[in-house]
């Protein structure tokens, strides 16, 4: 008998804990952005965090951590809690790109963050400053090749996708410009805009309002194929044959964050990005929207650093 009420004493004991455990989430979570605001990557994390939060019934909060390339917030979410409340918004791209540009970083993609869902593809455009005078890659191209100074062409940070995508017109065309990185899209868009430099790729979502407001020229757009968005505009590889280059946005999370978490975050993000009001509202900012299981998105992060590896190798580019 004694037996038996300490047995029923104990189950009555651990009923109670696990009915006072908190489900999660109990609290705010915070999405790290590892660019600075006003960004093509804050744009989308703000969009996505507020329906994402809905979902959760707890706010999530944007934490921009720009720097290094974006590493910087990669860094802090690679080392904070395992337990859901930290959420990375990454360019899976730049991180690709990463692992083969920085001789040392202070993460490792593959083992220090876990893939939880994609939820864009980013389409890039060939920007210029108004004052330059060209309307074409063609003619860019000639313009850099007589320009005896040369051009400065500006980047989101040294080892984004659009510092890789300058990298490569550069060695595809064998002209000389001088890339010149920033803290993410707004600061360089604004030197853009001022003239202190002169061409740049970088999102539709951060340039299409500048582009529609005449206050910079689109020449071309980075990817295989035409933007909805932009219908008239060629793409590069009109001018390039070959040349092809876009970045993908997803979640991850720090590794070892418990898989239910993952796994409710996942189908709340999924729900998100194929909500039809969710997918015009990015589509309308310059989004591809795109969600994935989480076995997806790790496929794909493998397979963009397969596919980034030869091409930092053969541009020669370096962190600067």
């Amino acid at each position: 008998m004694l037996k038996r009420l300490a047995s029923l004493g104990l189950a009555v004991l651990l009923c109670a804990a696990m009915g006072s455990r908190a489900e999660y989430p109990d609290k705010p979570v915070r999405m790290i952005v590892p660019f600075t605001p006003a960004g093509a990557t804050d744009l989308l994390a703000r969009l996505v965090g507020e329906q994402l939060g809905k979902r959760l019934g707890q706010p999530v909060v944007i934490d921009n951590r720009p720097g290094a390339g974006a590493n910087v917030g990669a860094e802090i979410a690679a080392h904070a809690p395992a337990d859901g409340y930290t959420l990375l918004m990454g360019p899976a791209s730049v991180y690709a790109i990463s692992a083969t540009l920085y001789p040392k970083l202070g993460y490792d993609l593959n083992k220090d963050l876990a893939p939880v869902s994609l939820i864009a593809n980013v389409p890039h455009v060939l920007l210029v400053n108004n004052d330059v005078p060209v309307k074409s890659v063609t003619e860019l191209i000639a313009l850099a090749k007589k320009h005896v100074d040369g051009l400065n062409i500006a980047s989101q940070g040294s080892g984004t996708v659009s510092h890789l995508e300058a990298e490569l017109l550069k060695h595809m065309t064998g002209v000389d410009m001088t890339h010149v990185p920033y803290r993410g899209s707004a600061p360089a868009l604004l030197d853009l805009m001022g003239g202190r430099v002169q061409v740049m790729f970088d999102s539709i979502a951060s340039a299409l309002p500048h582009i529609r407001a005449g206050k910079l020229r689109a020449i071309a757009v980075a990817t295989a194929a035409r933007s909805p968005l932009l219908p008239d505009l060629p793409t590069v590889a009109e001018s390039l044959p070959g040349y092809s280059a876009h970045s993908w946005l997803g979640i991850f999370v720090p590794a070892g964050t418990p898989k239910p978490v993952i796994e409710r975050l996942q189908r709340d993000l999924v729900s998100v990005i194929e909500d039809p009001k969710a997918r015009t509202r990015l589509a309308e900012a310059g989004f591809e929207p795109k969600s994935s299981s989480s076995e997806a998105f790790a496929k794909l992060v493998r397979e963009e650093m397969a596919k980034w590896a030869p091409i930092v190798k053969m541009s020669g580019a370096t962190p600067d």
